[in-house]
């Protein structure tokens, strides 16, 4: 039986569909009311040196292979020295049953430092810095995309998120194969085409930009919003708003665009909790390759997801635990409740205000 009233989403649990993922998850927002009497995470390390010669990120240090990094003054990209891929694989050979299939994996994994010094985060860089590191991660993507299926662009941030090295940087993958999320991704987006004609992250975009209440930033060429269907508390979705495929394919407009609505973004971040905020992102285009066939791509759109994992403070975190590993994904505040606070705090960085207070 039904129980009688009014539905409201932030008093009242309800399950949402993620149509990229074809997944659902349940929103319970009734609970950020419980008392909180589990772990308590160690704010961030705000007191970190603009350089330190035993960090193998920073420029001329020594790394773990040996080499010593140049005096590089804006971006620097290698070789990752504890690859997870490589371009040489041995074939696992034929299966014997089924239910034990293997594949050979083959791939580079690189890394690249944003900005010389340490003791900055992409927030807290210039927009012509941001700039440099959005036409880096273009050049990559077209260096790598010209031999493998799937580049992959992340950054963990944070040590919480499982940072080793305190230094702004991000890890690029890429494989001769199209990984879990890439291939959720692309079959949900192929289908929504075929069934509606159009893409369907334009036309979710398209969406959100007219209802608005899960925006939080937007300049002319970009949006951020609160996905309807987000997992993590204040996990956000950065959408081009006309059709792009890949990272390469802005043009300069967009690229100023989007160094900027980034930089509003993770100053929102940060200035939520006043704390360097910790996430992990990455970008998702069209999969690429020598043998692709363009016209396969067209269902697809360039987007970036941000997964931020801290939910009442900058001490306590979501965890995705018991519940989301056994049954499905469920989250403690509604997406419209984490678009308005983000959404209504200040565009200058907490530590700006500060020092500006302080003088």
């Amino acid at each position: 039986m039904e129980s009688a009233g009014t539905f409201h989403p932030s008093e009242h649990q309800h399950i949402r569909y993620n149509p990229l993922r074809d997944e659902w998850v349940l929103v319970s927002a009734h609970r950020m009311k419980r008392p909180w009497q589990g772990q308590l995470e160690k704010p961030p390390e705000e007191d970190i040196p603009r350089y330190d010669p035993s960090n193998p990120l920073c420029p001329g240090a020594r790394r773990a292979n040996g080499e010593v990094n140049p005096a590089y003054e804006s971006t620097f990209l290698f070789d990752n020295d504890f690859p997870a891929l490589q371009p040489d694989a041995v074939e696992p050979g034929p299966s014997q049953h089924p239910l034990f299939r293997a594949k050979s994996a083959r791939g580079v994994c690189k890394v690249m430092c944003f900005h010389p010094w340490s003791d900055v985060t992409l927030p807290l860089m210039s927009l012509a810095e941001i700039r440099a590191i959005v036409d880096k991660w273009a050049e990559v993507m077209v260096d790598l995309g010209n031999i493998y299926q799937w580049v992959q662009i992340f950054e963990n941030k944070g040590a919480m998120m499982g940072c080793s090295n305190p230094h702004p940087h991000c890890q690029i993958w890429a494989s001769n194969f199209l990984p879990n999320e890439a291939k959720a991704e692309d079959g949900t987006q192929r289908q929504h085409c075929l069934q509606h004609g159009t893409s369907m992250l334009v036309e979710y975009g398209q969406q959100e930009a007219a209802r608005r209440e899960r925006l939080v930033v937007e300049n002319e060429n970009w949006l951020v919003v609160v996905p309807y269907w987000a997992v993590w508390p204040f996990q956000t979705l950065l959408l081009p708003r006309r059709h792009v495929l890949r990272l390469q394919d802005l043009t300069d407009q967009e690229r100023d665009t989007l160094a900027s609505i980034m930089k509003r973004l993770l100053t929102k971040y940060d200035n939520l909790f006043e704390i360097s905020f910790p996430y992990s992102m990455g970008w998702h285009g069209a999969p690429t390759g020598p043998h692709l066939r363009e016209e396969d791509c067209s269902h697809w759109q360039l987007h970036a997801h941000y997964y931020p994992p801290l939910l009442r403070s900058a001490t306590v975190r979501k965890f995705l635990v018991g519940y989301e590993m056994l049954a499905q994904a469920q989250r403690d505040l509604t997406p419209e409740q984490a678009a308005e606070r983000l959404r209504n705090l200040p565009e200058e960085h907490y530590t700006l205000k500060q020092a500006r207070s302080a003088q």
